[in-house]
């Protein structure tokens, strides 16, 4: 597939990289052009220099043959422009752009089929959404949503004193009501995958991602880890920029919530535009000041300015001073892998949330659900299973009998409403939303082959 990206920031590298292995022919297009000479160096892939809305830059950058156009520049108006020229002089069939500003989100997508963007990306609410899940299931490092939220995959770290801790996989069902199920479908330990058999044993501070029902999260975390017997109440949120405040009003009816910011103009339009939520104004580093507000009592600090060194201190701060639960908004993937676990509980990474949402949309295939895992050396997708017996090579088929890829397993298939944990038996049928977990990316185009009907994609 021919695909032009335009933006060679943190977002576009990652999508350029993600694409790149996968026989797609990609170009991108940035201003930087030592970042291109960068990106070109470590990716098979065209580059060309130029303002990404200009109808010049984008005829040269091939906009005339790309199949996809995926808009990821750092300015809206440069996004919506770009997507406009593709729609109107190149007939770029599929436009995927990011903007942050809400106002532009519904209008962008405004016209259906003749839209200026065929899909728009938030990554403020993706990354609010995120966080607020974190919140919602303290002691878990990922939840992700599969099938419209019937089945949720929850990444918990494996600590001393959970009840399986030290015990095979296979006895999880042991531990379980009957009426209860849920898969082990990945585990991580040192960094590195450990493919999940019934035999395996898990060991303290394995990183280890489950499936099961939404209903049903919190009592299998509990097998891992002992949970906090008392109730999450109270949020302190520092960073009043376009996430802290989103998330603030998203949780503030449910959670006694506390927002920090630098700017005392700005902490007044805060405090005008929130209902239940306490607007201080102050710097997040300041010692006093979380004393004063009684860290030590908060049950979650979330450390979310646009300043990654600043969230990385006043995290370590905060859990210094008590807090028992931080969260870090952290841009920087190295610094990510480098703070999270320690002191820090939780790195949240923008362009990994931004990431999986856009491989949704833009993947060859086009899978209902794409996230990546472990800051994006594995990865867990939906596909919804088309065709029939005739055409398809996994409908009527049991999961045992299904040819996966190496380091590839299946978690569980939704069905209506109802999640069916992949046990060796099931068999698979149309409209199934299977949830599959590929640990070597490199085996990503040949799930896509099992999976379609006949010559179509999933």
């Amino acid at each position: 597939m021919k695909i032009l990206i335009l933006g060679a920031g943190q977002v576009g590298t990652s999508v350029a990289a993600a694409l790149a292995s996968e026989n797609n022919d990609i170009t991108v297009v940035d201003t930087d052009i030592h970042r291109l000479r960068e990106l070109s160096e470590k990716l098979d892939i065209r580059t060309v220099a130029g303002h990404a809305s200009l109808p010049s830059v984008l005829s040269q950058a091939g906009a005339d043959e790309a199949e996809l156009l995926v808009a990821v520049t750092s300015s809206d108006e440069v996004n919506l422009v770009a997507c406009q020229v593709a729609a109107k002089q190149f007939k770029t069939k599929t436009r995927v752009a990011r903007l942050r500003e809400a106002e532009y989100l519904s209008l962008a997508t405004e016209g259906g089929v003749d839209a200026v963007v065929n899909t728009a990306i938030s990554p403020e609410q993706l990354v609010c959404k995120h966080i607020k899940r974190l919140i919602e299931y303290p002691g878990a490092l990922q939840v992700l949503d599969f099938a419209g939220g019937r089945a949720q995959l929850v990444a918990v770290r494996a600590v001393s004193g959970g009840a399986l801790v030290g015990h095979e996989i296979r006895e999880l069902r042991q531990h379980l009501p009957s009426n209860v199920d849920a898969r082990v479908a990945a585990i991580f330990r040192n960094g590195k995958p450990v493919r999940p058999q019934g035999h395996t044993v898990i060991e303290s501070d394995d990183e280890v991602f489950f499936l099961a029902d939404q209903k049903n999260i919190s009592l299998v975390m509990s097998e891992l880890r002992k949970l906090d017997s008392r109730p999450t109440k109270r949020i302190f949120i520092a960073g009043g920029g376009n996430i802290g405040r989103n998330l603030a009003r998203m949780i503030e009816k449910k959670y006694s919530v506390k927002v920090l910011e630098r700017s005392r103009d700005r902490a007044r339009n805060i405090a005008e535009d929130l209902l239940n939520s306490i607007v201080l104004v102050g710097d997040c580093a300041d010692e006093d000041l979380l004393r004063e507000e009684n860290i030590d009592q908060t049950d979650i600090y979330c450390a979310l300015t646009n300043d990654d060194e600043a969230n990385i201190l006043s995290a370590m701060l905060a859990k210094r001073l008590g807090c028992p639960r931080v969260v870090a908004l952290i841009n920087r993937p190295s610094y990510a892998e480098l703070v999270e676990g320690g002191s820090i509980d939780i790195a949240v990474s923008p362009q990994q949330v931004t990431l999986g949402a856009l491989l949704s949309h833009i993947r060859e295939g086009a899978p209902a659900y794409v996230y990546p895992l472990r800051r994006g050396a594995a990865e867990a997708i939906e596909v919804i299973v088309r065709g029939d017996r005739r055409n398809s090579r996994v409908i009527g088929r049991s999961v045992e009998d299904l040819e996966l890829p190496e380091n590839t397993t299946i978690g569980g298939i939704v069905r209506g409403e109802t999640l069916l944990i992949a046990h060796h038996d099931l068999v698979i049928e149309p409209g199934d939303h299977v949830i599959l977990f590929v640990m070597d990316k490199r085996q990503l185009s040949k799930v896509n082959m099992l999976f379609q009907a006949g010559g179509s994609s999933l």
